[in-house]
């Protein structure tokens, strides 16, 4: 087996090129259940796709150990993969479901009935009743005037998720609240009016309902029919004591974007009003958050030497090989706040948890060594474009396999 490895320790040149040309690929996201949330620093399907094509086969598990918007997984089964997702982050966990769940008819036909019920609820309601539902603490900074409306009409459709038929309707109907909260609140120049809002949930509505048909498609064909992801609201640090694989599973690809080292991305915050905080994502999705910026970021911001991230990350890097196959590949997007150092010291960890990075790609008989393929991060905040292209604007892929 030592030897196999050995000898496979490259790339195809078509593979390389896949994944180098769907890197710097810049199209807005799109397709399936992608659209349902934007998650901070989410992966491009079409990187997600080619990798999965390239390092893996039908039926084999992908892990993604920091799942965050669950990108991979839909990707991963979409193509026939088992795929095991991971966050310690609820909100990442309960997005990747809503994005997993195919809705039978009835519950889209109630789905659809919710949105008209909700739309006349935001203009004439129990004020009382909705009040009830706003928790000061969950919904912080929504207290602001520019965005005190759409905090009531949000807790006015809310009340409306009593009367949808189970708890896969419900969630999917929280997360058309949370899609359209997060455009109306989350990092705006200018407030949408309150019709638009009401517009937009509708609108939004039927263009997730229409994703999940997609997705829904994809699931009945005979080669993916049956595969249900494996959702995993925890640390990577503990998948070897988690199913699947505490039986014995092993996954072939590990395809992930981690935390980014020295980068404080706001995983579990929305910021509004002069980019003030607020958790109320987690008020809409009904998900619990007790941590702070640090937990989900691996180290606090204000540590500037990036310690105490690097002996977190080498311990979730450890757990990940010991979920793998002998000859696994791992494909990582990352970015560094100093690239020079904190690349080497990655490097390094992935070394020490027992991944070798691939640098070669097979031409013909020969083996020719080829640079790693940085990219622009899209998408950024209009805030972060104002500090132009700083060394934390540049992701790099990074390839290894099991060593």
């Amino acid at each position: 087996m030592g030897a196999r490895r050995g000898a496979q320790q490259y790339l195809a040149v078509h593979s390389l090129a896949s994944i180098k040309s769907a890197a710097r690929d810049r199209s807005p996201i799109s397709g399936l259940t992608h659209c349902f949330y934007r998650y901070p620093a989410r992966f491009s399907p079409n990187f997600v796709a080619s990798a999965i094509e390239a390092f893996s086969s039908p039926c084999d598990a992908v892990l993604d150990p920091y799942m965050g918007g669950g990108t991979a997984i839909v990707e991963a089964i979409a193509r026939g993969r088992q795929a095991v997702g991971c966050d310690v982050n609820s909100l990442a966990v309960f997005v990747a479901r809503v994005k997993t769940t195919p809705l039978a008819y009835s519950e889209q036909v109630a789905v659809r009935r919710w949105t008209e019920t909700t739309s006349q609820l935001m203009y004439h309601t129990n004020r009382e009743e909705a009040a009830e539902l706003i928790c000061e603490d969950r919904t912080r900074n929504l207290g602001l005037p520019r965005a005190r409306p759409a905090k009531k009409l949000l807790a006015q459709a809310m009340l409306a998720l009593r009367d949808l038929p189970g708890e896969r309707p419900r969630a999917f109907a929280r997360c058309v609240l949370l899609n359209v909260a997060q455009w109306a609140l989350n990092n705006r120049k200018n407030s949408p009016s309150l019709s638009e809002i009401r517009a937009k949930v509708t609108t939004t509505t039927e263009d997730m309902l229409s994703g999940l048909e997609a997705f829904s498609r994809q699931c009945a064909r005979p080669e993916v029919d049956g595969l249900c992801p494996v959702l995993i609201h925890g640390s990577a640090e503990f998948l070897p004591s988690i199913e699947p694989f505490a039986t014995g599973r092993k996954a072939r690809l590990v395809l992930t974007s981690p935390p980014y080292p020295g980068i404080h991305i706001l995983y579990h915050r929305w910021q509004i009003d002069g980019r003030r905080e607020t958790p109320a994502p987690y008020w809409i999705a009904d998900c619990l958050d007790s941590k702070g910026s640090s937990f989900y970021n691996f180290a606090d911001r204000r540590k500037i030497d990036c310690d105490d991230y690097f002996v977190e990350s080498l311990r979730t890097l450890e757990s990940i090989r010991s979920v793998v196959t002998d000859d696994a590949w791992m494909v990582q997007l990352i970015a560094f706040s100093n690239p020079r150092n904190q690349l080497r010291r990655y490097l390094r960890n992935m070394e020490l948890a027992g991944f070798r990075e691939v640098r070669t790609a097979r031409v013909g008989d020969r083996q020719q060594r080829f640079r790693r393929i940085w990219r622009g991060v899209p998408g950024r905040a209009w805030y972060a474009n104002l500090k132009g292209q700083t060394t934390s604007s540049r992701e790099v892929v990074l390839i290894h396999r099991a060593a």
